[in-house]
């Protein structure tokens, strides 16, 4: 990759070559050009260098799904800073602490949030600079009128782009950490364009394509949805939270919108297919569906691609760390026989792969081990935490940096990797990676909860279900309505159980830690 060549670069291009073109649609809130587009995010862009920010360094955005989050990562990118997007419905507590934790030197927020925010924010002794967004006005106005407000009180002229390096960071996401607190996972440019590259080779996207955007934009599947959407001057079709779950309206939207890219994780094409009457709409437009996050179970999958024949369905895999590393399209027609989720395939053409035992060395094809990725997708680390960035990597004898994946799989002679489970207590749930360490740590936090342990169990509806054990010294203990409330304010819905068990106290080993196999036999 050219050093010169930045992630947003793509989108500049298609900018210029398509003024006209449709870049962005918020259903029931309007749309906006990619001429538009290119501007707002200019407007944001010199908006965020009078306020001080530039290459280097870190922008918030405390956004719900919206042109006007688009707009804002764009201009970000622009200003020559990395953005850092945060879940508007989790905690306010967990948005402040990432924010941080990066140190932005802005945020651009909801203004219904922004109070809350800035009081969680000042209570960890950080005050960066608020852009606050009115969210209720459609189709990007609400950036477009806070930036207008700033525009009148000041005279900056217009600063233009910045120019990134390859090793500058594009782009951080957080993710759940063993310790209770999530962890910034750090992607440059370079990391970023070798990804949008690969998936333009691989699925061969035009201008004429209209995108679906389900994830949520700080989950890793957001990269494809938007960069490799902008980057061909496609369409980028914004689903938000009140309908990405809802099956009827969802399957509804897919065919109005004409999206003609699918990529979401299983569980909610699996939901499509149970509860989605897609029967009886027109997915004429739908030519690729791509999934990734989680097990796609057969069963589920075979229901799908009966009912959405003819189209190309791909199990994409990777965790955070290198975006999607391995790939495999799924051989239709399902057979009827098969109970066994296919495997997560041949590793992309822009990175490598090995299969490694726990000294480091290779194991024999057919044989376990943890999958190592190289190459230029992969992350630069995390952020603040040298420990754990040295302890995710290997290195070989020629000086190369191996990321151990935590994955347990098997190659076969044909070099296609089927993955068998996690190394450690990581999971993934509805298409989010989780430490159950971290529900553990919130649990905790209750003033009643003496003790708590948390385990995931393969369930065949949902794929995964998770369960936390308790105790308490307590005399009456909290009820179900308690506890699910305390965990709605302090955990990501994602992250919240599906049941809970209390016990008098949790079975303990020989050295006085928490029993988890003895717990496993509980249920």
């Amino acid at each position: 990759m050219r050093a010169s060549t930045c992630l947003h670069d793509a989108f500049i291009v298609s900018a210029q070559q398509s003024p006209q073109a449709v870049a962005v649609v918020e259903p029931g809130q309007g749309s906006i050009s990619y001429g538009q587009l290119d501007a707002l995010s200019d407007r944001l862009r010199d908006r965020l260098t009078e306020l001080g920010v530039s290459r280097g360094d870190r922008v918030g955005i405390y956004l719900r799904k919206s042109i006007a989050s688009v707009a804002t990562l764009l201009g970000a990118l622009k200003a020559g800073a990395a953005y850092v997007p945060v879940d508007p419905g989790a905690p306010v507590a967990r948005g402040a602490y990432i924010l941080h934790n990066c140190a932005v030197k802005a945020v651009v927020v909801e203004a219904e949030l922004a109070d809350k925010l800035a009081a969680a924010l000042a209570d960890l002794g950080a005050a960066p600079a608020v852009i606050a967004v009115d969210g209720s006005l459609p189709g990007g106005a609400g950036l477009g009128a806070a930036l207008a407000a700033a525009e009148q009180s000041t005279s900056a002229a217009r600063v233009g782009s910045v120019r990134s390096d390859a090793d500058d960071l594009a782009y951080i996401l957080y993710t759940s950490g063993s310790t209770g607190k999530p962890k910034g996972v750090m992607l440059s440019h370079e990391d970023a364009v070798s990804f949008v590259d690969w998936c333009s080779e691989s699925f061969s996207p035009t201008a004429a394509d209209r995108f679906s955007s389900h994830a949520p934009f700080h989950f890793d599947l957001s990269i494809l949805d938007i960069h490799v959407c902008l980057k061909h001057g496609a369409t980028l079709v914004l689903i938000g939270e009140d309908i990405g779950k809802d099956a009827p309206r969802l399957a509804q939207l897919i065919a109005d919108e004409r999206i003609s890219i699918w990529y979401s994780a299983p569980s909610i094409l699996a939901l499509l297919a149970q509860f989605g009457s897609l029967a009886s709409h027109d997915y004429g437009a739908l030519r690729q569906v791509l999934f990734a996050g989680e097990v796609f179970p057969v069963k589920h999958l075979r229901a799908l691609s009966e009912l959405w024949p003819g189209r190309r369905y791909y199990n994409l895999y990777g965790p955070t760390e290198t975006n999607v590393c391995t790939w495999h399209e799924v051989p239709l027609p399902v057979p009827a026989e098969r109970n066994t989720p296919y495997p997560i395939g041949q590793v992309c053409s822009h990175l490598r792969a090995r299969v490694l035992d726990e000294s480091g060395a290779p194991v024999a094809h057919g044989s376990e081990g943890e999958l190592c990725i190289a190459g230029p997708a992969v992350m630069r680390g995390y952020w603040a935490l040298p420990e754990q960035t040295s302890k995710g990597f290997f290195t070989d004898r020629e000086g190369n940096a191996w990321y151990r994946t935590g994955d347990i799989v098997t190659e076969a002679d044909d070099a296609c990797y089927t993955y068998l489970g996690r190394r450690d207590r990581m999971v993934k749930r509805r298409g989010y990676r989780v430490e159950l360490g971290e529900i553990e740590a919130g649990l905790y936090r209750h003033a009643k909860v003496k003790e708590a342990a948390v385990l995931a169990f393969a369930d065949e509806q949902a794929g995964l279900s998770i369960t936390a054990f308790l105790s308490s010294d307590e005399a009456k203990r909290p009820s179900l309505i308690e506890i699910k409330r305390f965990c709605a304010e302090n955990l990501p819905l994602y992250m919240i159980p599906d049941k809970f068990i209390w016990l008098d106290s949790l079975p303990k080993t020989s050295t006085d830690k928490i029993d988890y196999q003895r717990l496993k036999e509980l249920p």
